[in-house]
């Protein structure tokens, strides 16, 4: 099956109300900074490896920027150890924070003013970890990509070159339906559809397109 475009793929992926058990964007705590903290944990880890880091995080009341930013990161080494590489990602989040604090005095700043350009210099932050802050943390209408993504489209014949080449042929086919403030909404929903989808309906590395065409 050829896809007109990606609207076509999002309208078949509703159809299948595969959030209707999710938060209704998708990603838990969809506009606060644990989003931020998640998107970073959940490089390379299962989200129910995630999940203990944050309520670890949660129970000790430092899910902030400004308490992070302090944190010892031995301590913060220990809360995070669930989601593995957690030197490296206590080392990134509170840099992260420190910086974030520094350049625009909390969260709710940081949400309305951050840009892409900013997260990427930040340690740690590729383009997947930025766009999963922007368009979960700040509501910003910017759709994520990953393997679920590349897997699901390479399984309708879609090869892409890049991450920026594979995120633009997602949003183009949606943008011309919703208006800025939709955007941000049905972007959100898209890329989690497509990671349910995937989980759902893989064996090994093949997707089944069954229930989808």
């Amino acid at each position: 099956m050829e896809l007109v475009d990606s609207f076509e793929l999002f309208s078949a992926l509703e159809r299948l109300k595969l959030l209707k058990n999710s938060p209704p964007l998708w990603w838990p705590e969809y506009g606060t900074f644990e989003v931020v903290v998640g998107a970073i944990l959940t490089q390379n880890a299962q989200w129910e490896r995630v999940q203990i880091s944050l309520d670890n995080l949660r129970r000790t009341e430092i899910l902030a920027p400004d308490l992070l930013a302090q944190t010892h990161p031995e301590m913060l080494v220990e809360l995070i150890r669930p989601s593995g590489l957690f030197k490296a990602k206590a080392q990134n989040l509170i840099s992260l924070s420190h910086n974030m604090i520094e350049e625009f005095g909390d969260f709710e700043t940081f949400a309305l003013s951050v840009d892409r350009g900013w997260l990427l210099v930040q340690k740690g932050i590729g383009p997947e970890t930025a766009d999963s802050i922007l368009c979960y943390a700040c509501a910003r209408p910017v759709m994520v990509v990953d393997a679920y993504t590349a897997r699901l489209l390479n399984a309708f014949g879609y090869e892409f070159d890049s991450y920026d080449e594979l995120q633009e042929w997602c949003e183009a086919g949606v943008r011309g339906y919703f208006d800025t403030v939709q955007l941000s909404a049905a972007y959100a929903r898209f890329h989690g559809m497509i990671v349910e989808y995937v989980k759902q309906n893989s064996k090994g590395k093949r997707v089944n397109l069954d229930s989808l065409i």
